[in-house]
């Protein structure tokens, strides 16, 4: 029945990754990734990697985007599930298919 669903819902062939917002909100409030890994707490490494999508946004991290963004934390980890959970689909939609 859920597979049903997908079918007839809406379905995009993207994944966006939450870094994406994090981008957004940097350029908004006019804020270097240096100055947000400093605000966090986190090497400039471990923001980069959030950003492109390579590193996953832990409850800790969501904290403290939070923090620095006003942002509830339950926003960013939705964010972040939402994205694992489409690339997940795309990798099983490719596995299928091939």
């Amino acid at each position: 029945m859920a597979t049903k669903a997908i079918q007839n819902g809406f379905n995009p062939d993207f994944a966006s990754p939450p870094g994406d917002t994090i981008e957004g909100e940097l350029e908004v409030r006019k804020i270097t990734p240096p100055e947000l890994a400093d605000r966090m707490g986190y090497p400039l490494n471990t923001i980069n990697e959030i950003i492109s999508g390579n590193k996953e946004i832990t409850a800790d991290m969501a904290t403290q985007l939070e923090l620095v963004f006003g942002i509830p934390a339950h926003f960013w980890l939705n964010r972040e599930r939402r994205y694992r959970e489409a690339l997940a689909r795309r990798a099983d939609a490719v596995a299928i298919t091939a």
